[in-house]
């Protein structure tokens, strides 16, 4: 099973994220091989609003990665 090189996001989860950024995370859930998974969090994941038509996002797994962080 191959792992998923993106993230989709809708346009509302990332105008909520940058219009409230102290009540979103994003939690982003891997699941393993092993059948074990793991959690990790990204506090303000998005940079800038997206263009009035978009209505969903894509992301990069590998960069959301590099801010997240174990949950405590």
């Amino acid at each position: 099973m191959e792992s998923a090189d993106t993230i989709t996001v809708t346009r509302n989860e990332v105008l909520y994220s940058l219009n409230k950024p102290d009540d979103f995370i994003l939690a982003i859930v891997e699941f393993l091989p092993t059948g074990d998974h793991r959690v990790r969090y990204v506090r303000s994941p998005f940079e800038r609003e997206p263009d009035f038509k978009v209505t969903s996002l894509n992301y990069s797994l590998s960069q959301l990665l590099l801010s997240a962080h174990s949950p405590s």
